[in-house]
């Protein structure tokens, strides 16, 4: 695996040094419906003329826009932000395709070798308040933009950016060979309470980095949501995750539905109250191999530190009749919580992890009857002061509890 991880470190992220210059031309400092449409059709204008080798440069200064910011096929562009890009919080003049359905924010698709930086930290600005809480799911429920949506591309590079307070998913990469994201920061908060209480909870489906592809570098960033902080989705290969700094619902893999994902790295990475640790969750058939968490210490985890089964989640009809597993499981007594039957974990590690004073539960693992979990080892995996054993632990074939593991999981054989 850790062959295969090299691959990433000498992608060439050199963009080509032919082309022109462009400073976009945006009204800046007014933040008018108007000028926000105006600054948005600028720039899908704008991006309509690139060619390989240009460089655009966002200036430093603050320009408010709307959504719907639409390319595909840029190969060799450099995208520099240097000041703030603010989207409308004007939600329901919001671009919407045929079908109704909101555009992203930013939505590209087959780039090759495309850089996305800032010499001085660029601010994206989803202003996802106007879209959270509880009366914003009901009014448009999964129907809001992501801040930045990149499909069917290679060679991306993301730097020295910010995103605070994506309406929906933040960064979605899906499809990509060849990622590197470092030195950026994801915000989705409602204030500064040190936690995740159940009003900031009400950011609804905030995730952080959510990728799926091949040959991916993740580092040296941090996430603070409402959701899944950074995830391995599915078809995924020859991750590593390091040098993070994750508080939301999780470093998680998943979840997996209909697709194997092997190759996968987490470490050196702190999560601060976190709403859950280390997070795999299937959805449906299919398998997580070759996985290693290590390195990792998990301070006052506010529910489960540890998590791998199925996925927990809500309906949009009834939260507590969603499957595989409801999120009233196991508070509400009808609420079921069921490992799908073709869902395989094999050859999972976790090492050298600290789980300081957890508030709640130690743990779930939970394989299916039909189709156990085979090699799981847990070495110096310590919880101090814990409250109680895992709630769960079933349907392990081979598990494995090595060197200072403390309580050792129920399911497991002390070595």
């Amino acid at each position: 695996m850790r062959k295969k991880i090299l691959l990433i470190y000498i992608l060439a992220f050199i963009t080509c040094s032919l082309g022109d210059l462009i400073v976009y031309q945006g009204i800046p400092l007014d933040s008018s419906l108007e000028t926000a449409w105006k600054n948005g059709g600028l720039l899908n204008e704008t991006l309509n003329q690139l060619n390989s080798g240009d460089e655009l440069v966002f200036p430093n200064t603050t320009i408010y826009l709307v959504g719907g910011i639409v390319a595909e096929g840029l190969e060799d562009i450099v995208f520099r932000f240097e000041g703030t890009l603010v989207f409308t919080d004007n939600t329901h003049t919001w671009p919407k395709n045929a079908s109704g359905n909101v555009l992203e924010c930013f939505q590209f698709s087959n780039f090759n070798n495309v850089t996305f930086t800032s010499s001085q930290g660029g601010i994206l600005n989803g202003q996802g308040e106007a879209w959270w809480g509880l009366i914003g799911y009901v009014e448009y429920k999964e129907n809001r933009p992501r801040m930045l949506s990149l499909g069917d591309s290679k060679q991306i590079l993301i730097e020295n950016l910010s995103f605070i307070n994506s309406p929906y998913w933040t960064v979605w990469i899906f499809n990509v060979d060849g990622l590197e994201i470092r030195y950026s920061h994801i915000t989705n908060r409602r204030n500064d309470f040190d936690g995740h209480d159940d009003y900031n909870m009400e950011a609804f489906n905030t995730d952080g980095f959510d990728v799926t592809g091949n040959n991916v570098w993740i580092h040296d960033c941090s996430v603070w949501n409402q959701d899944d902080c950074i995830a391995v989705k599915d078809g995924s290969s020859n991750m590593l995750i390091e040098r993070v700094s994750a508080s939301g619902v999780g470093l998680t893999i998943g979840s997996i539905g209909g697709s194997d994902v092997r190759n996968i790295t987490f470490r050196d990475c702190y999560m601060h109250k976190t709403y859950k640790g280390l997070y795999l969750k299937f959805r449906g058939s299919g398998s997580i191999t070759d996985v290693l968490y290590e390195n990792i210490v998990i301070f006052e985890p506010q529910t489960y530190p540890i998590w791998i089964g199925p996925a927990q989640q809500a309906d949009n009809v009834d939260i507590c009749l969603a499957a595989p597993c409801s999120l009233c499981w196991p508070s509400i007594p009808f609420a079921q919580c069921n490992m799908p039957q073709n869902a395989s974990y094999i050859d999972i590690t976790l090492r050298n992890i600290s789980i300081i004073d957890p508030v709640d539960q130690t743990g779930v693992i939970m394989g299916s009857p039909s189709n156990p979990m085979i090699n799981i080892t847990f070495d110096n995996v310590i919880f101090q002061n814990p409250k109680s054993n895992y709630y769960s632990c079933e349907n392990v074939a081979t598990g494995y509890a090595t060197g200072s593991t403390t309580p050792t999981p129920p399911c497991f054989q002390k070595l």
